[in-house]
């Protein structure tokens, strides 16, 4: 079958022949010499069309089976794009060259009831925190906290962290809160209550906690088993727990961490804290410039968290001892020791509920030991908001008891970055 072109072909050349032969039988048949000639001229005519028509005809027929192998062959292999984490990693480093992650977040407060040993005021904005967070390069990314409270502007965290060492080390230089239990290193819109535990404010340093300037540096050690971690640091002793005004006197801070997921839905953390500097608090019988502390800590954390109802249920169970030991010119003091249990339960998509048991020797007098117990609402009407409430009694040594309650608003605005989980 020919094509359409070639149709068209074949009409104009009989419609050619046609006009020629009739032009000469028109002419008068006296001249038999230009009546042969132009039967010569059609069929020289003639000719030339067959042998085009079979030259397109050729053409048309090598162009058919082109299109024929082209249309059987398989298409060929598009190019592979580059990595989607490689582009999105591009995007993002080209996005925040001049602009980190930005955030700010508010802590607002109230507290209501009676408690002579504490003078929280009953509204508050106790905290607003400000953080910049960005990768620096390819080898260091950098986090900054600033936190401004009633008490002025502070930096609260602010640190680089090197992740591309030999070996596997990871190094963070700055002002940090040491890696010391599990309440020390969250700040306190992370918090799952609204008040640090008895044991941190009596032994940890309360809310400022061990923050200090320093070095870390910690080993990871992954497994199919058990994922472990070890960190070492030091830090200028400067903190509620650790001070000196010697320029040399530093503190030293070791943790062992060891994590493992039971089921699919469900882990276990445990971490093994250690603690030692020169003392910002000291016993009487002590000498306060020769006078340091040690700090033994445990932790135990137990996760679950279905996958199929992620949203709407969760459990966590905490718990966190510590021991605290004054010693001096070869002198050992009293141990002080504190400890809190804390269970928190998601019932619904937006709704947690939980209860935490505090106990805790003072560290200056550790026969004087403070008990408490507290149970606490929480609402999320979304990811950047919170609303708590919180009941909270305190039995303290000294024999004064305490009723309050506590009640929290946190909001942030901005893509604030995760913390130590």
């Amino acid at each position: 079958m020919f094509s359409a072109r070639a149709r068209h072909w074949s009409i104009v050349s009989v419609l050619i022949v046609f006009g020629l032969s009739g032009s000469a039988f028109a002419q008068t048949p006296a001249n038999p010499q230009a009546l042969a000639d132009a039967r010569a001229e059609v069929e020289r005519l003639k000719q030339e069309l067959a042998a085009m028509r079979e030259q397109y005809d050729k053409r048309l027929a090598d162009l058919e089976q082109r299109l024929t192998t082209l249309a059987e062959a398989p298409p060929p292999a598009a190019a592979e794009p580059p990595s989607t984490a490689a582009s999105a990693a591009a995007a993002a480093g080209s996005s925040k060259v001049f602009n980190p992650d930005m955030s700010v977040n508010g802590n607002f407060v109230g507290v209501g009831g009676k408690n002579p040993n504490s003078d929280q005021p009953p509204l508050n904005l106790s905290e607003v925190e400000m953080a910049f967070q960005a990768i620096v390069d390819p080898y260091a990314r950098a986090d900054f906290f600033l936190s401004a409270s009633p008490q002025g502007l502070e930096v609260e965290e602010g640190f680089v962290t090197f992740n591309t060492l030999p070996g596997g080390l990871l190094f963070k230089g700055g002002k940090m809160r040491a890696q010391f239990g599990k309440a020390n290193t969250l700040h306190t819109h992370a918090l799952p209550y609204i008040d640090r535990p008895l044991v941190t404010e009596n032994l940890v340093g309360g809310e400022e906690g061990i923050s200090e300037p320093g070095v870390s540096l910690s080993k990871l050690f992954p497994s199919s088993a058990v994922f472990l971690e070890a960190t070492g640091e030091a830090y200028y002793s400067n903190s509620e727990v650790f001070a000196s005004s010697q320029r040399s006197k530093l503190n030293y801070v070791a943790r062992l961490r060891a994590y493992r997921d039971i089921t699919e839905g469900s882990n276990i953390d445990v971490g093994g804290s250690y603690a030692y500097g020169p003392s910002a608090k000291a016993p009487e019988t002590f000498v306060a410039a020769d006078t340091s502390t040690e700090l033994v800590g445990f932790d135990a954390t137990f996760r679950y968290r279905p996958l199929r109802r992620a949203i709407y249920r969760r459990f966590q169970a905490r718990t966190e001892l510590v021991w605290s030991r004054p010693k001096a010119a070869g002198r050992i003091g009293d141990r002080s020791f504190g400890y809190y249990g804390l269970g928190e339960y998601q019932f619904a998509r937006r709704w947690y509920a939980g209860a935490r048991y505090d106990r805790s020797a003072q560290p200056i007098d550790p026969a004087l030991v403070d008990t408490g117990g507290s149970f606490f609402l929480t609402y999320w009407p979304s990811e950047f908001s919170q609303v708590r409430g919180q009941y909270r009694r305190t039995n303290y040594g000294d024999g004064v008891n305490a009723n309050e309650f506590l009640f929290q608003l946190n909001f942030s605005i901005g893509a604030h970055g995760a913390h130590v989980f």
